[in-house]
């Protein structure tokens, strides 16, 4: 359980330094708000990395075993490029910051697939609830780090110094693969790259309702996703200072998520994953129309800490029921793969859909961009009738 948070963490602290950090730092040398908005592309390794999962699940490194070995090298690759971000400059070659950026996420995408099939292969599944929430909670913790403890220190050294320091935050992430034991696993894993890629595909789409837990799974946090996507920008733009964004939304939304994430686990507990997805999705829903609440408000901190306590605490018992539910129906024997699927269909959103986000406000303007978003989470809920339907414990 302890290795679960601490992987969380390792993988939470890389995302938002291509997301909202970067976001950040090309405010504040004056890059235009489309371009922002679309950097959201670098992120396309989270969204296709089932493409190369395979060879995760095929081939085992001469160190460490089959999930150790290939976290370690993502690990140190990604110590090296989250350093060198740091040596770009997004006013003068954003272009040069787009490249270094895509090899983060590619490096992440990368530990993030290993350490998804550790942890299933690793927890018995009555503890796979349990093991996720405190996946989050690391997860959180990291991101919370990279975003909050970001801006706070880009309001007391340049942004290049804070990626020098993001660099080194993942040693402790190394640290936990070098003492972490290896899953023991009774299945047998693919023998062949064809083996590794075919099989997976065809034993998860044998399942009756395949293509209909997809859909969900690109749907379920859609709205939510699209309106966390361009906050920081919203937040400036507002009024509210780089010191008060990193203390208010992230250290004070970081309790609220860890908070969300235990409750979530609870409650998952009691009501088993499948009603916990209908609440904490109508949850996730009101929290997005809070975002445009906020919009009509204006700058106040009693309104913002009101809003980003809800988000996250909603967002954490979601998060954590939506990859209890991934997890659970993965094969052992193709973890990696599975898995790397679906969360790759979970990640689309944050790449694809909130790429024209910076258009959209642009156009439509803060409030009713936010409406738009809480009306994206509908879709999402209705398939939840197709394959979870309420009375139908799971």
């Amino acid at each position: 359980m302890l290795v679960a948070l601490l992987m969380g963490f390792s993988c939470g602290l890389p995302l938002l330094l291509t997301i909202t950090v970067l976001q950040a730092w090309m405010k504040e040398k004056g890059v235009d708000l489309t371009v922002i908005g679309m950097m959201a592309l670098v992120g396309l390794p989270y969204t296709l990395k089932f493409l190369w999962a395979p060879v995760l699940d095929r081939f085992t490194l001469p160190f460490l075993g089959r999930r150790r070995g290939w976290l370690l090298v993502a690990q140190v690759a990604l110590i090296f490029s989250i350093s060198g971000l740091g040596f770009t400059d997004p006013g003068e070659s954003p272009w040069m910051v787009a490249f270094i950026a895509f090899l983060v996420t590619f490096f992440s995408a990368s530990q993030d697939i290993v350490v998804d099939a550790y942890r299933r292969e690793d927890l018995p599944d009555e503890e796979l609830g349990l093991g996720a929430s405190l996946y989050v909670n690391g997860y959180r913790a990291g991101m919370l780090l990279a975003s909050g403890g970001g801006l706070i220190m880009a309001d007391h050294m340049p942004f290049s110094m804070v990626y020098q320091v993001m660099a080194a935050c993942m040693l402790p992430g190394i640290l936990t693969t070098l003492l972490a034991p290896e899953p023991d696993i009774h299945d047998k894993p693919p023998k062949t790259i064809k083996e590794a890629v075919v099989q997976p595909l065809i034993e998860y789409f044998s399942r009756q309702g395949a293509l209909w837990i997809l859909a969900f799974i690109l749907l379920y946090k859609i709205g939510d996703t699209m309106a966390t996507a361009i906050t920081i920008p919203f937040y400036l733009d507002i009024g509210f200072t780089k010191t008060q964004i990193g203390t208010v939304v992230k250290l004070f939304g970081f309790w609220a998520t860890v908070g969300g994430s235990l409750l979530g686990g609870v409650i998952m507990l009691r009501l088993k994953i499948n009603r916990s997805l209908w609440v904490f999705g109508f949850l996730q829903a009101i929290s997005t129309a809070g975002f445009a609440l906020l919009a009509r408000i204006g700058n106040s901190l009693f309104a913002l800490s009101a809003v980003i306590t809800f988000e996250n605490l909603s967002g954490g018992m979601g998060t954590a029921a939506f990859v209890a539910f991934m997890a659970s129906i993965t094969d052992k024997r193709f973890t990696a793969t599975q898995y790397a699927l679906l969360s790759s269909l979970m990640g689309v959103p944050r790449v694809i859909a909130s790429a024209p986000t910076g258009f959209l406000v642009k156009h439509l303007g803060w409030e009713t961009f936010f409406i738009l978003c809480t009306l994206m989470a509908v879709p999402g809920l209705l398939l939840l009738f197709k394959f979870a339907p309420w009375n139908q414990q799971a």
